[in-house]
């Protein structure tokens, strides 16, 4: 005879295991819409991946993409200016699904010229260890010893040598563009919504939005699609966080110590004091077209990973454009000075410059380069360069992801 509470202990047993059976009937319903939904998303991101190795195989000419049969993902993508960089935004998307990135591209480099000097004055003179490595156009092949200390003299030099033109090849247009304005839509740092506290961030899907700032910048973070424009000068202080902004005025500083990623446009000089680390890709460019100087000065101890641009005087006014190097820095990139330009820190890249000149403590002298390495082997083939000419471009690259 089988005692009532048996019973009411079984049916107790029964719907236990019955909600242990659901459960594990939920979760494993769950666990299949999980796993789908994350397989989506990475046929999403492949497919966007692949949206933008099709926009670099397609020299970023916008071209309708077919659609995947098969999965049913759709993609696109367009492309637009930054500064001197351009923009890749690509988009895959199916249903309410959408995966969307932004790539800064280029043009890989082809250009295998250490220095070009242009045939306007004398042959090039070098004192102490000096190191050419690249293709080199000169106002003579030769390039003569100078005594000016008392330490050994080494030359080592690497490349094809050439005669140059008295004239610097044509700067890309796209230079001049920036400072005839870049279209963005003007408001007051008010009004920019900030995600963060003191964190000013705009997406480079949206406009580029254009402040007008003081003469100081510090104690704040600009986060991509800004210009920061001031009408007289602005000073970067080193608590500044900039990322991927623009910066346009007729002065700008950058104080000691600051580290940051910036397109810096000037008309009238650029200061980098010492020990100032801008990382790739990064521009300092002054455009300067007035009867006034213009100069860009590089203190001891600078690290630049992009390109450092003066240009816009003509021939007969090029002692009115100057760009100062200190010692113990690098730039990793291009330089391109249509004036005079004293470099004492080693460039991975190539030197452009009507010509060079060097002061010490007791004299000035022209055309001389002195313990310095200028070598483009050490820019790798994959290394994007900020494009400095407007060449026929056959190969693109990645050059940052920046969402």
């Amino acid at each position: 005879m089988v005692k009532a509470h048996s019973l009411l202990y079984a049916i107790y047993i029964c719907l236990i295991v019955s909600i242990i059976c659901g459960a594990l009937l939920y979760f494993s319903n769950l666990f299949s819409q999980l796993n789908l939904y994350y397989n989506l998303q990475e046929e999403l991101y492949i497919q966007n991946q692949s949206v933008l190795n099709f926009a670099l195989g397609n020299k970023t000419i916008p071209t309708e993409i077919e659609k995947d049969e098969n999965s049913g993902i759709e993609g696109s993508y367009e492309t637009k200016p930054y500064g001197l960089l351009s923009l890749i935004l690509a988009r895959s998307y199916v249903s309410n699904d959408t995966v969307s990135s932004v790539h800064f591209v280029g043009a890989r480099n082809t250009d295998k010229n250490a220095i070009y000097l242009t045939n306007l004055s004398k042959s090039l003179y070098y004192s102490g260890k000096v190191k050419l490595i690249g293709n080199n156009q000169l106002p003579s092949p030769f390039i003569e010893t100078s005594y000016i200390n008392n330490n050994l003299n080494q030359l080592v030099v690497k490349g094809e040598k050439a005669i140059s033109e008295p004239f610097l090849p044509e700067i890309n247009p796209d230079f001049k563009k920036i400072f005839q304005g870049i279209k963005s839509e003007k408001i007051k740092l008010s009004e920019v919504e900030k995600p963060k506290d003191s964190l000013y961030y705009n997406s480079f899907f949206n406009t580029t939005k254009e402040i007008q700032v003081k003469s100081t910048l510090g104690n704040i973070i600009f986060k991509g699609n800004f210009i920061l424009r001031s009408e007289d000068s602005i000073r970067v202080k080193k608590n500044a966080v900039l990322e991927d902004v623009i910066l346009m005025a007729p002065k700008i500083t950058f104080e000691e110590g600051f580290k940051g990623t910036v397109q810096a446009f000037a008309t009238k000089g650029i200061e980098l004091e010492e020990k100032v680390t801008l990382n790739y890709p990064s521009v300092i460019c002054v455009y300067n077209e007035s009867l006034e100087a213009s100069k860009i000065k590089i203190k001891k101890g600078c690290q630049i990973t992009g390109a450092v641009v003066l240009f816009g005087s003509t021939t007969d006014r090029m002692d009115k454009n100057t760009i100062e190097i200190d010692e113990d820095g690098l730039l990793f990139g291009d330089l391109y000075c249509s004036g005079k330009l004293m470099l004492r820190s080693n460039v991975y890249g190539s030197v452009y410059t009507n010509r060079f000149f060097l002061k010490t403590s007791s004299s000035s002298y022209e055309n001389l380069i002195s313990d310095i390495e200028i070598n483009t082997e050490k820019r790798p083939d994959y290394y994007i360069s900020i494009p400095l000419f407007n060449t026929q471009k056959t190969t693109y690259g990645v050059i940052k992801k920046v969402l």
